[in-house]
């Protein structure tokens, strides 16, 4: 959690009462309540705890259950004077639903989601080959409720939630499978060793209420708006585009010469166990015209 917001919300009255949604790995001690899958039992498994020296919830204020499940969290309307959800909205299945019940039982909160850039951080520690954390399923995007947003690039925006203007919005987007294995919208490691913690971190306070909506992509991809958001906090010089653009022609010849050995490879290999090509007809009956592509090995 960004140490501002840590300070703003620790900051709060002794007698608020503070629910903190998703906490189980690293749960916030100064929640009153915790709402969470896992069990009491098993919180920190992260291996810490923060916001203050002692858990102020406990085992009977630990609610566990499904909260993606379009069924109203077992607390009343405003029953809470803040709610946290740090780090969560990204993992979950149902964010918005998430970002609704947060506004219903609590009069003001905060959240904290990845920028766009940490999403796009290649080789993240303990992640493998991949953008961000392997387990993410959207891009976010918060808006703070006067109507600044963070820069292009997702960067953080902390402002309370009562301002005049537009209200305080996030805004989901699904996080594409293909955008692990496009070289060319990733932060690698020596970009991302320049980005200050806030550059990889978006919080946003509201009061009233947070709206959320998913950005739907239907039959796009967002690699082009990623590599400009990438370019714009890391503008190439001359010898690393002509790098880069010698990176992407040794890919290009290597997989013209690599894709017919791997055809003829993957047919002796099915001949081997006894398989058999369909005819033409039958290929362009079964995979084409449903729009599945042609079967390959």
């Amino acid at each position: 959690m960004l140490p501002e917001a840590t300070d703003r919300t620790l900051a709060l009255p002794d007698d608020a009462r503070i629910l903190d949604v998703g906490g189980w790995a690293a749960p916030f001690n100064r929640a009153t309540h915790v709402i969470d899958a896992m069990p009491f039992e098993s919180r920190g498994a992260m291996g810490f705890s923060y916001g203050g020296p002692q858990e102020r919830f406990g085992a009977d204020t630990w609610t566990q259950t499904d909260f993606c499940a379009r069924e109203p969290w077992p607390f009343a309307d405003d029953e809470f004077d803040f709610v946290l959800c740090v780090t969560t909205l990204e993992d979950v299945r149902d964010p918005i639903w998430v970002c609704q019940e947060m506004s219903r039982v609590a009069k003001a909160g905060y959240l904290e989601v990845p920028s766009i850039l940490n999403e796009l951080t290649w080789r993240l520690p303990g992640e493998g080959d991949y953008v961000g954390n392997r387990h993410h399923h959207w891009f976010c995007r918060a808006t703070a409720a006067a109507g600044r947003p963070g820069d292009a690039l997702g960067a953080t925006v902390i402002e309370p939630g009562a301002a005049a203007g537009a209200p305080a919005t996030i805004e989901f987007v699904h996080k594409q499978h293909g955008v692990h294995a496009d070289p060319t919208i990733r932060v690698t490691p020596s970009m991302a060793v320049e980005l200050a913690l806030d550059e990889q971190l978006q919080g946003l306070f509201w009061e009233g209420e947070v709206q959320a909506g998913e950005r739907l992509l239907i039959g796009e991809t967002l690699h082009a708006e990623l590599r400009e958001a990438v370019a714009a906090r890391f503008p190439a010089s001359a010898p690393e585009r002509a790098l880069r653009g010698l990176e992407a022609r040794v890919r290009g010849r290597a997989a013209a010469l690599a894709d017919p050995l791997r055809r003829r490879a993957g047919g002796r290999l099915r001949a081997l166990r006894g398989g058999t090509v369909p005819a033409e007809s039958v290929v362009s009956e079964d995979h084409v015209r449903p729009g599945l592509g042609r079967p390959r090995d």
